[in-house]
Protein backbone atom coordinates (compact mmCIF):
# COMPACT_ATOMS: atom_id res chain seq x y z
CA UNK A 1 0.00 0.00 0.00
CA UNK A 2 1.23 3.25 -0.52
CA UNK A 3 1.90 5.87 1.80
CA UNK A 4 -1.07 8.12 0.94
CA UNK A 5 -4.00 5.78 -0.38
CA UNK A 6 -5.62 5.10 2.75
CA UNK A 7 -8.00 7.93 2.26
CA UNK A 8 -9.25 7.87 -0.74
CA UNK A 9 -12.52 9.86 -0.49
CA UNK A 10 -12.11 13.76 -0.66
CA UNK A 11 -13.48 15.10 2.19
CA UNK A 12 -16.03 18.24 2.36
CA UNK A 13 -13.87 21.20 3.81
CA UNK A 14 -15.73 23.97 5.37
CA UNK A 15 -13.06 26.62 6.05
CA UNK A 16 -9.47 27.23 5.20
CA UNK A 17 -8.53 26.10 8.22
CA UNK A 18 -9.92 22.58 7.80
CA UNK A 19 -8.31 22.22 4.32
CA UNK A 20 -4.45 23.08 6.78
CA UNK A 21 -5.59 21.04 9.42
CA UNK A 22 -6.31 17.72 6.78
CA UNK A 23 -3.40 17.83 4.67
CA UNK A 24 -0.70 18.74 7.88
CA UNK A 25 -2.19 15.66 9.79
CA UNK A 26 -1.97 13.36 6.48
CA UNK A 27 1.21 14.65 5.61
CA UNK A 28 2.67 13.95 9.23
CA UNK A 29 1.11 10.33 8.69
CA UNK A 30 3.47 9.93 5.10
CA UNK A 31 6.58 10.82 7.84
CA UNK A 32 5.44 8.70 10.39
CA UNK A 33 5.50 5.98 7.64
CA UNK A 34 8.84 6.80 6.25
CA UNK A 35 10.10 6.79 9.92
CA UNK A 36 8.97 2.80 9.69
CA UNK A 37 9.84 2.16 6.02
CA UNK A 38 13.60 3.30 7.15
CA UNK A 39 13.81 1.84 10.03
CA UNK A 40 13.24 -1.26 8.68
CA UNK A 41 16.31 -0.87 5.95
CA UNK A 42 19.53 -2.70 7.52
CA UNK A 43 22.74 -0.71 8.47
CA UNK A 44 26.23 -2.25 9.20
CA UNK A 45 25.05 -1.80 13.18
CA UNK A 46 22.48 -4.41 14.50
CA UNK A 47 19.23 -2.82 16.13
CA UNK A 48 15.98 -4.59 16.64
CA UNK A 49 14.50 -2.47 14.55
CA UNK A 50 15.98 -3.92 11.82
CA UNK A 51 13.36 -7.34 12.41
CA UNK A 52 10.15 -5.37 12.39
CA UNK A 53 9.22 -6.07 8.67
CA UNK A 54 10.04 -10.07 9.96
CA UNK A 55 6.12 -11.95 10.78
CA UNK A 56 6.56 -15.00 12.39
CA UNK A 57 3.62 -18.27 11.85
CA UNK A 58 2.20 -18.19 15.62
CA UNK A 59 -0.37 -20.85 16.02
CA UNK A 60 -1.59 -20.38 12.40
CA UNK A 61 -1.29 -16.13 12.74
CA UNK A 62 0.79 -14.19 10.85
CA UNK A 63 2.90 -12.37 13.77
CA UNK A 64 5.36 -9.12 14.19
CA UNK A 65 8.48 -10.69 15.67
CA UNK A 66 8.69 -8.32 18.47
CA UNK A 67 5.15 -10.21 20.05
CA UNK A 68 6.38 -13.66 20.47
CA UNK A 69 10.09 -12.63 21.38
CA UNK A 70 11.95 -10.59 23.58
CA UNK A 71 14.96 -8.71 21.35
CA UNK A 72 18.41 -7.58 22.75
CA UNK A 73 21.53 -6.04 21.16
CA UNK A 74 24.22 -7.13 23.33
CA UNK A 75 27.11 -6.44 20.74
CA UNK A 76 26.91 -4.37 17.33
CA UNK A 77 26.82 -7.04 15.24
CA UNK A 78 24.50 -9.57 17.31
CA UNK A 79 20.78 -9.46 17.76
CA UNK A 80 19.36 -11.81 20.43
CA UNK A 81 16.39 -13.21 20.57
CA UNK A 82 14.49 -15.19 23.56
CA UNK A 83 10.87 -16.75 22.76
CA UNK A 84 7.92 -16.42 25.34
CA UNK A 85 7.37 -19.87 23.74
CA UNK A 86 10.25 -22.10 23.23
CA UNK A 87 8.14 -24.61 21.13
CA UNK A 88 7.98 -21.88 18.46
CA UNK A 89 11.96 -21.08 18.37
CA UNK A 90 12.05 -23.39 14.87
CA UNK A 91 9.19 -20.81 13.63
CA UNK A 92 10.66 -17.74 14.27
CA UNK A 93 14.02 -18.86 13.07
CA UNK A 94 12.33 -20.16 9.93
CA UNK A 95 10.62 -16.52 9.38
CA UNK A 96 14.01 -14.55 9.99
CA UNK A 97 15.51 -16.73 7.31
CA UNK A 98 12.58 -16.72 4.85
CA UNK A 99 12.67 -12.72 5.38
CA UNK A 100 14.79 -10.69 2.62
CA UNK A 101 17.52 -9.29 5.19
CA UNK A 102 19.97 -11.67 4.15
CA UNK A 103 20.40 -13.23 7.79
CA UNK A 104 21.83 -16.46 9.38
CA UNK A 105 20.18 -16.72 12.72
CA UNK A 106 21.26 -20.05 14.91
CA UNK A 107 19.66 -21.55 18.31
CA UNK A 108 21.00 -23.00 21.00
CA UNK A 109 17.13 -24.44 21.92
CA UNK A 110 16.60 -21.53 24.52
CA UNK A 111 18.23 -18.60 22.31
CA UNK A 112 18.29 -17.29 18.70
CA UNK A 113 21.06 -15.48 17.87
CA UNK A 114 21.12 -13.65 14.75
CA UNK A 115 24.79 -12.36 13.29
CA UNK A 116 24.93 -9.07 11.47
CA UNK A 117 27.28 -9.70 8.53
CA UNK A 118 28.86 -6.47 7.55
CA UNK A 119 27.62 -4.66 4.28
CA UNK A 120 29.37 -5.39 1.26
CA UNK A 121 30.37 -2.04 -0.63
CA UNK A 122 27.84 -4.28 -3.86
CA UNK A 123 24.72 -4.62 -0.66
CA UNK A 124 25.22 -0.41 0.43
CA UNK A 125 24.93 0.29 -3.00
CA UNK A 126 21.78 -1.59 -3.33
CA UNK A 127 20.26 -0.26 -0.13
CA UNK A 128 21.10 3.06 -1.00
CA UNK A 129 18.85 2.96 -4.02
CA UNK A 130 16.52 0.94 -2.44
CA UNK A 131 16.46 4.33 0.23
CA UNK A 132 15.86 6.02 -2.66
CA UNK A 133 13.17 4.64 -4.02
CA UNK A 134 11.54 4.52 -0.38
CA UNK A 135 11.77 8.37 0.18
CA UNK A 136 10.66 8.95 -3.66
CA UNK A 137 7.42 7.04 -3.27
CA UNK A 138 7.09 9.40 0.61
CA UNK A 139 7.77 12.86 -1.61
CA UNK A 140 5.29 11.65 -4.14
CA UNK A 141 2.46 11.38 -1.15
CA UNK A 142 3.06 14.54 -0.13
CA UNK A 143 2.91 16.12 -3.37
CA UNK A 144 -0.35 14.39 -3.98
CA UNK A 145 -1.69 15.57 -0.58
CA UNK A 146 -0.77 19.21 -1.63
CA UNK A 147 -2.60 18.48 -4.89
CA UNK A 148 -6.00 17.53 -2.97
CA UNK A 149 -5.49 20.22 -0.24
CA UNK A 150 -5.72 22.96 -3.27
CA UNK A 151 -8.48 21.10 -4.85
CA UNK A 152 -9.90 21.54 -1.61
CA UNK A 153 -9.49 25.24 -2.02
CA UNK A 154 -10.90 25.92 -5.28
CA UNK A 155 -13.65 24.24 -4.12
CA UNK A 156 -14.00 26.43 -1.62
CA UNK A 157 -13.93 29.34 -3.57
CA UNK A 158 -15.67 27.63 -6.12
CA UNK A 159 -18.59 27.33 -3.47
CA UNK A 160 -18.26 31.24 -2.84
CA UNK A 161 -17.15 30.29 0.95
CA UNK A 162 -13.32 32.64 0.90
CA UNK A 163 -12.72 35.12 -1.17
CA UNK A 164 -9.62 34.77 -3.63
CA UNK A 165 -7.38 36.62 -1.13
CA UNK A 166 -8.30 33.91 1.09
CA UNK A 167 -7.62 31.17 -1.65
CA UNK A 168 -4.27 32.56 -2.46
CA UNK A 169 -2.86 32.88 1.32
CA UNK A 170 -4.07 29.32 1.37
CA UNK A 171 -2.39 27.98 -1.45
CA UNK A 172 0.61 30.00 -0.13
CA UNK A 173 0.21 28.30 3.34
CA UNK A 174 -0.33 24.33 2.03
CA UNK A 175 2.80 25.01 -0.20
CA UNK A 176 4.94 26.31 2.97
CA UNK A 177 3.44 22.90 5.09
CA UNK A 178 4.35 21.03 1.80
CA UNK A 179 7.65 22.17 1.75
CA UNK A 180 8.30 21.72 5.79
CA UNK A 181 7.54 18.12 4.99
CA UNK A 182 9.69 17.92 1.92
CA UNK A 183 13.03 18.73 3.41
CA UNK A 184 11.78 16.29 6.32
CA UNK A 185 11.85 13.54 4.29
CA UNK A 186 15.33 14.18 2.24
CA UNK A 187 16.79 14.99 6.05
CA UNK A 188 15.35 11.17 7.26
CA UNK A 189 16.67 9.98 3.81
CA UNK A 190 19.77 11.47 4.15
CA UNK A 191 20.23 10.66 7.66
CA UNK A 192 19.78 6.98 6.84
CA UNK A 193 22.01 6.96 3.67
CA UNK A 194 24.74 8.29 5.63
CA UNK A 195 24.57 5.28 8.21
CA UNK A 196 24.03 2.65 5.42
CA UNK A 197 27.48 4.05 3.90
CA UNK A 198 29.20 4.40 7.19
CA UNK A 199 31.56 1.67 7.49
CA UNK A 200 31.61 0.59 10.93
Amino acid sequence: MKPDQAEVTTPTFKSVKEVEAHAKARMEKVLGDLQHALSGIRTGRASVSLLDPVKVDYYGNPTPINQVATLHVPEASLITLQPWDVSQIGAIEKAIRASDLGLNPSNDGKIIRVPIPALTAERRKELVKHLHGVAEDHRVSIRNLRRDANEGLKKLLKDKLISEDDERRALEEVQKLTDAHMLKVDQAAKAKEKEVLELK
